[in-house]
């Protein structure tokens, strides 16, 4: 038996999943934790981690450690995604973050964080052709999936921070500011050569930002347990509807949508834009909503591992 602990030290937030594995391979969640952080607040063209960023991620990941520390034979995996990935600041702060908090994170590439998404999205939703995407804090990962295999897939260094930091004034979002960001994003889709290969397929949504579509929509339906969204579906026509009225909204108005957390109404919009403008840019016709990504990618590369131990 072992505990695996798995933190995913994101651009927007960190958070923590704690899984045992018993000797037979299967798996109980124990622990489930999450801060938001804003890791890459204010890190500018210049890409450097700010002391406050840097400060509230630190004692995050302290408060996990006292958590995982308390448990027998634990394995961790600690990994940092684009902010750390794109900071010049990046060896610093990680041997800070050894040196303060004890725990050593690795920081993986954009290509490494989007296989670990395809490996949470194919192991826990039956999905066959499809592309993955992911919506961080500041990057987004696609993945191009047939037959349940990776054909393409890429990290594109921009996300829902980054881009509200780039285009947007969170407390008046303007129409020439939105379409500065529109025409951006559809410029970065069509170099991407191999999303015209993909054209129609269905879109897996992973990320707090898109996750957020699913939420408001099931509060506004007053669906139970409303934030049980994997696997649930929705039609463009949802979702663009959902996007008008974020978008119609002013900042102290986003912070009262049900289903959209208030930590997160300086962002939203930023964060929605890049998986709307893919649904039109493939003329997909539906989202379905996937709450595993890195950390379930990383439990079953381990449960992978455990079981060549086993045989060998």
């Amino acid at each position: 038996m072992e505990n695996l602990a798995v933190i995913d030290l994101g651009s927007n937030s960190v958070r923590m999943t704690i899984t045992k594995i018993a000797d037979d391979r299967t798996t109980k969640v124990v622990a489930q934790e999450k801060e938001m952080v804003r890791l890459s607040e204010g890190m500018g063209p210049e890409k450097i981690l700010q002391e406050e960023a840097m400060a509230r991620t630190i004692e995050a990941v302290k408060k996990f450690a006292a958590t995982f520390r308390k448990l027998p034979n634990v394995h961790l995996k600690a990994l940092a995604t684009a902010a750390a990935r794109q900071a010049k600041n990046q060896a610093d702060f990680i041997a800070r973050l050894a040196r303060e908090t004890g725990v050593t994170v690795k920081v993986i590439s954009g290509e490494q964080e989007a296989y670990y998404d395809y490996l949470g999205v194919t192991n826990t939703l039956p999905v066959v052709n499809s592309v993955i995407m992911d919506t961080g804090g500041a990057s987004i990962e696609l993945i191009y999936m047939l037959h349940r295999r990776v054909q393409n897939l890429i990290s594109i260094p921009m996300g829902s921070v980054s881009l509200t930091e780039k285009y947007l004034d969170p407390q008046h979002i303007t129409a020439t500011d939105l379409f500065r960001m529109i025409t951006a994003m559809d410029r970065l889709y069509n170099e991407i050569w191999w999303l015209d290969k993909a054209k129609n397929l269905p879109i897996v949504a992973l990320g707090g930002s898109n996750r957020t579509l699913a939420k408001i929509e099931r509060r506004a339906d007053k669906t139970p347990h409303f934030e049980n969204i994997h696997g649930y579906r929705m039609s463009t026509d949802q979702v663009n509807r959902v996007f008008s009225t974020v978008l119609g909204a002013d900042l102290e108005e986003r912070k009262e949508i049900p289903g959209l957390s208030k930590d997160r109404a300086d962002i939203i919009v930023g964060g929605m834009v890049p998986i709307v403008n893919l649904l039109r840019f493939l003329d997909s016709d539906r989202l379905t909503f996937s709450q595993s990504g890195l950390r379930e990618g990383v439990l079953y590369e381990r449960l992978g591992e455990l079981q060549v131990d086993r045989t060998e």
